[in-house]
């Protein structure tokens, strides 16, 4: 029986990659196959290559248009590419509102001129197959001098960089959802901080300075967030990983809502922090600071074995598990701020 959030990672391989592998037709203009982590296909157009990827958005019930696009399109920066259009699906619950249908393109308008893509298509629907609205989306994006970036590549002695913080998207999520509720715990800054959150989720910039400096794979940090995040690039790359939860970047909004929630930061939904590996990961982290994006270097790639090293205790890196985001309640305290062990 599956819980809440990805398909176990053996499951999917045994049920969908398997199969994927082992079909009968494969095209020579195919020139990215789908792999456990990577976001992404690419098509050989005979000019640049065709890079796709589709995402629902199944954690959020407010901004979910806006969240469509942001989500979508990251992960074609992630693949060194650039968006150009993307397609919606638009589920809605029987006895929607025509105000819920306009609030959701508004947020998908928005996403898409902040992103200069357009708006190609897709569908709406109303149906009682949703209990909540439900946003899907497959973005369309071209590479750069026909370059395309996977999450697997990833090689050993390379440091791991993210930008960012860790649990960005699911902090602007969670103040959004419980924003009322929160105020009893929150100053007013702690909570706009929090709601603001949701204009840092566009990994665009940072891809391009990546490509330009050296990194070697790139991976948008959703479900599973920074720790999971990290897993799939070892997962993708077939590699060991060595990652340092103390260094990784988490804001004090952040701290406090996941404290509060009972829940842990790094493994909270991170859209809007790239993961990238490179050669010399300080050096590509300033190339990004100057840019004015935040950045660290949080581990090491390695031959075998995924592990954290926190407080001079080294502990397994765990695949990617249901998000933390599904286990939020408020009034649950941990007091650890979200500390991962």
């Amino acid at each position: 029986m599956f819980e809440i959030g990805k398909i176990p990672p053996e499951i999917l391989e045994k049920i969908v990659m398997e199969p994927m592998r082992n079909h009968a037709i494969r095209r020579k203009d195919v020139a990215l196959r789908p792999k456990t982590g990577e976001d992404c296909t690419a098509v050989d157009m005979t000019g640049e290559y065709c890079v796709l990827s589709t995402d629902p958005i199944t954690g959020a019930a407010k901004d979910i248009g806006y969240l469509a696009v942001q989500i979508n399109c990251n992960d074609i920066y992630a693949a060194g590419a650039e968006p150009v259009g993307i397609l919606l699906t638009v589920l809605l619950p029987p006895k929607s509102e025509e105000s819920l249908l306009e609030e959701i393109m508004d947020g998908a308008f928005r996403g898409a001129r902040e992103q200069n893509i357009e708006i190609l298509g897709g569908h709406t629907e109303v149906t009682d197959a949703v209990c909540k609205p439900l946003v899907s989306a497959a973005v369309i994006g071209k590479s750069r001098q026909r370059r395309v970036l996977s999450t697997g590549g990833a090689k050993a002695g390379q440091d791991i960089v993210m930008t960012k913080w860790a649990g960005t998207e699911g902090t602007a999520i969670l103040a959004k959802e419980w924003e009322a509720e929160l105020k009893a715990y929150l100053t007013a800054e702690e909570l706009e901080n929090a709601l603001q959150l949701k204009e840092f989720l566009s990994v665009g910039k940072e891809s391009e300075i990546g490509c330009a400096n050296g990194a070697t794979a790139m991976h948008d940090a959703t479900e599973g967030g920074i720790l999971g995040a990290v897993w799939e690039v070892a997962e993708c790359s077939g590699t060991g990983v060595e990652v340092w939860p103390d260094r990784i970047p988490v804001r004090e909004e952040t701290k406090k809502i996941c404290g509060l929630m009972g829940i842990d930061a790094l493994r909270l939904i991170s859209s809007g922090s790239l993961i990238l590996t490179a050669e010399n990961g300080m050096e590509l982290v300033e190339k990004l600071e100057q840019a004015g994006i935040a950045a660290a270097v949080i581990g090491k790639i390695t031959e075998k074995d995924r592990v954290m090293l926190s407080g001079g205790e080294r502990f397994p890196l765990e695949e990617p598990k249901s998000d933390a985001l599904y286990d939020a309640r408020l009034g649950k305290p941990t007091g650890k701020g979200g500390q991962a062990k």
